[in-house]
């Protein structure tokens, strides 16, 4: 079921339509119009913790996305050819120590051309462990706090997608699957998905036993 479960999180990066912004309407809304052409600051920096959703916004800016915790890093991109206008950094308190050079003279190009940097760390700019001159560059630009949905939110959510799917939920259904199941959205959603169709596939109604039988190798 893990691998069923793997198979339907989707393989292209997510929209903002598809964001649940449940608190974040103002962040989500500030972040929009940063994205116009029209916008002064060259970053946006997305912080809060872990399952907000900052992967999420990042993966579906335009910006060429790269994370700051993977291998190799950002000390990279130079050689990877042309440097695009608009970039998205994610893990930025990941980061090595040539990464960090890497971003703070890829923050200076991007201004001078007129481009953009749309970063996400667990912190605001001024808390980051990075070296002192790019985390004044991240500081002078827009830093907004993603929180992460309540339960109340992701069980409202959650509820729409199952009337979208014709779902028939047994009750409790959905507290025991935001109990049991990993808490992020876009996981949740497949684990919904996942459902759906091993409710298909076994020709049987979904009911609490069914839905153990889903959850019972978690991600």
């Amino acid at each position: 079921m893990r691998q069923l479960i793997l198979d339907l999180l989707p393989e292209d990066p997510p929209g903002l339509d598809d964001f649940v912004p449940g608190g974040n309407a103002e962040t989500l809304a500030a972040l929009s119009a940063w994205m116009a052409p029209q916008r002064r600051e060259t970053s946006f920096l997305l912080y809060g913790e872990s399952g907000a959703g900052k992967t999420h916004l990042l993966r579906a800016s335009p910006g060429a996305y790269h994370d700051g915790a993977a291998t190799p890093g950002l000390d990279g991109i130079e050689a990877a050819g042309e440097i695009p206008l608009r970039v998205a950094v994610d893990h930025v308190e990941a980061l090595s120590d040539a990464g960090q050079i890497a971003l703070f003279h890829l923050f200076n190009r991007l201004r001078d051309a007129g481009g953009y940097l749309l970063a996400a760390a667990r912190q605001p700019p001024q808390h980051l462990p990075l070296r002192e001159d790019l985390r004044t560059r991240l500081g002078s630009g827009l830093a907004y706090r993603l929180t992460p949905l309540s339960d109340a939110e992701k069980r409202t959510a959650l509820s729409a997608q199952a009337a979208a799917r014709s779902l028939s939920l047994p009750p409790g259904a959905l507290d025991y699957l935001l109990t049991r199941a990993p808490r992020d959205m876009r996981r949740l959603t497949a684990i919904l998905a996942a459902l759906d169709r091993y409710s298909l596939e076994r020709r049987r109604p979904i009911t609490l036993p069914l839905l153990r039988e889903v959850l019972r190798h978690p991600l």
